[in-house]
């Protein structure tokens, strides 16, 4: 059977869709890597994954596709991103079980309740080891706190994000793992609406 973005489905398998999010690392920030939203739901829409939806500008994608691993479809999101717009970027892909582990696992409750713009979630390519994050966290000198649990660290911003030394680029040399960060608020918004049919 076909769908009518144009993917396949083996007999009675159309059931078998899974909903993901998609998260772009550093597009639309500080004048780099600029891409329209509206060019990344046309590539979902023309690969043939579902109803595919942008929420902000900077890169979050929700959409659903045949059941893969989430390292199946930012694999395949990156060759298309390159292929069909020239853009070269990492996708981190969580499905809606995945964030609603992020969710249930933070360590910094009253922040996202107090303070969620300054709560951020750095979602990581891969775990990083407990003595990578032992060295961050006494190496900062500042207010910011930093857990990781999985394949993504917390990191509080009390002082606020923009003028902390503790940048994304200084979380991902420390943690040996690229990622990209979104704040509370963006994380429970993606959240909702990958649960939302």
């Amino acid at each position: 059977m076909r769908s009518p973005g144009g993917l396949s489905f083996p007999n009675g398998q159309e059931s078998r869709v899974q909903r993901y999010v998609a998260l772009l690392r550093a597009v639309n920030v500080g004048g780099t890597k600029r891409v329209g939203m509206a060019e990344l739901r046309g590539v979902l829409d023309e690969i043939g994954f579902r109803e595919p939806r942008t929420l902000l500008q900077s890169g979050n994608l929700v959409f659903g596709a045949p059941l893969k691993t989430a390292a199946e479809v930012e694999r395949r999101l990156e060759g298309e991103f390159a292929a069909r717009l020239g853009l070269s970027t990492d996708v981190l892909v969580r499905t809606a079980g995945d964030l609603d582990a992020v969710i249930a696992g933070n360590p910094f409750p009253g922040e996202a309740e107090r303070d969620p713009a300054h709560l951020v979630v750095m979602f990581l390519r891969d775990s990083p080891n407990a003595t990578s994050v032992e060295v961050l966290q006494a190496s900062i000198a500042g207010p910011e706190r930093v857990r990781a649990a999985g394949c993504q660290s917390y990191v509080t911003y009390p002082a606020g994000i923009g003028d902390s030394r503790l940048t994304n680029a200084v979380l991902e040399r420390a943690l040996g793992t690229r990622g990209t960060a979104r704040n509370w608020n963006t994380v429970t918004k993606l959240a909702a609406a990958v649960r939302d049919r």
